[in-house]
């Protein structure tokens, strides 16, 4: 018999969240995770994900949340979520190794009339191809007749103060009608607007759709501000100004490159399932190698404002600011700070960073210097790169500052700035 609502499987920055909203309304809640760190972590109170503070993990404690490494806790559960992360392997497919891995270890605890539902990111047919047949296969149970198991895409956005899991819409779906019912019931008890899918499939693709829009629209207008670069207008007014059509046109900002979880290891999802069914998606390698040029391009362009000052690149003094993939995050996953950096350093100019929310920043295994005071570091640099415009940096003290301005973000005015 059930004497919990819900276990959360992988406690990171899908997971704790979705943990901290079921505790909220008043679920009782467990985590397993296979980082015994962060357990220990959480239950000592600390957080290690950016839009859970250490006063909500307080919270959840004293709702009863409590994280473990123990898979029996699974056995407990009314439902399961697997929150576990999807990236790519070093040749740059789809790695299901975490999801495979934690279907392995809910199978045997499953029991009669449990939920289980993925929310990790991945190909069309995950669910039902992947998962189900390591669950039914572990634990002897039959998906829609024994117990339910359904699919439902994350859609946490760090940093976003405005939505949340509560207010942000939520596609569910299940391999039966049945699965797709009990999985409403569940999420009816802690978000707002439920999007029932026709099927796993269908809500497997809607997730993969809406971060490949964002990728192929980012490499349209980075692209855009390439050629402007070329022949001399102002990429920023452009965009601000195609901006004020109501109607027609999404905004989207060019940049040093495409950083996060999400956006770059989505769309390799998409096309690797799309190359194993026969299909090519030329768009995607299109945003691909369009979005691939950009930290080069910012490289290049800083190479070009040191020469115009008559310096070299070679033993020249670079900081950049801001190495985080989005503002006001700590999160530094596929950043394009990352590539710019390797490329400044293999040209052998002397790289610093600066960012207030990231401790530590390596380049291929090696620690990048950190400055502690801003000012400083503007007066010792030669060449400084905005490259992540947190809400913490003056725009006034960058425009004053003594070395030129790389402004990768449209934000910084002055005579020594330069716009991407």
């Amino acid at each position: 018999m059930a004497d919990v609502d819900l276990v959360v499987v992988g406690l990171g920055y899908v997971g704790l969240p979705l943990a901290r909203r079921a505790c909220e309304e008043g679920l009782s809640v467990r985590g397993l995770d296979v980082r015994a760190e962060v357990a220990e972590g959480l239950n000592d109170g600390r957080s290690h994900v950016d839009d859970v503070p250490d006063s909500a993990v307080a919270g959840m404690r004293a709702a009863g949340f409590a994280a473990t490494t123990d898979t029996a806790v699974i056995s407990r559960a009314e439902a399961v979520v697997l929150c576990v992360p999807t990236g790519l392997t070093a040749d740059g497919e789809p790695d299901l190794g975490s999801v495979r891995a934690a279907a392995r270890a809910a199978a045997p605890h499953l029991r009669p009339g449990m939920l289980v539902v993925l929310e990790s990111t991945s190909y069309p047919g995950t669910t039902e191809e992947v998962v189900r047949p390591i669950l039914e296969a572990g634990s002897g149970l039959r998906v829609g007749e024994d117990f339910h198991l359904a699919y439902s895409p994350e859609r946490i956005d760090p940093g976003n103060k405005r939505f949340g899991l509560r207010n942000t819409p939520k596609v569910v779906s299940g391999c039966t009608p049945l699965c797709a019912k009990s999985a409403v019931a569940f999420y009816g008890r802690f978000v707002d607007t439920l999007v029932v899918s026709r099927g796993t499939r269908e809500a497997e693709m809607a997730k993969l759709l809406e971060n490949t829009y964002r990728y192929v629209n980012i490499a349209l207008v980075n692209e855009v501000a390439l050629f402007c670069d070329k022949v001399g207008i102002d990429v920023w007014d452009v965009m601000h100004c195609a901006a004020t059509k109501p109607f027609g046109f999404a905004p989207f900002a060019p940049g040093p490159g495409v950083g996060g979880h999400c956006i770059p290891v989505d769309p390799l999802y998409l096309s690797s399932k799309a190359e194993a069914e026969g299909f090519t998606f030329d768009m995607l390698a299109a945003a691909r190698w369009i979005n691939g040029r950009m930290p080069g391009h910012v490289v290049d362009r800083a190479v070009s404002m040191l020469a115009g000052m008559g310096k070299s690149v070679r033993g020249a003094e670079v900081l950049l600011l801001g190495v985080a993939y989005k503002p006001d995050i700590s999160d530094t996953r596929e950043t394009p700070a990352l590539p710019v950096a390797r490329e400044l350093l293999a040209r052998a100019a002397s790289v610093t960073y600066h960012d207030p929310h990231v401790t530590g920043f390596a380049v291929d295994d090696v620690e990048l210097p950190r400055a502690e005071e801003l000012s400083a570091a503007l007066r010792n640099c030669d060449l400084a790169i905005l490259l992540q415009d947190h809400s913490s940096y003056d725009h006034a003290v960058l425009a004053a500052a003594e070395c030129v301005l790389l402004d990768t973000r449209g934000q910084v005015a002055g005579e020594r700035v330069t716009l991407l």
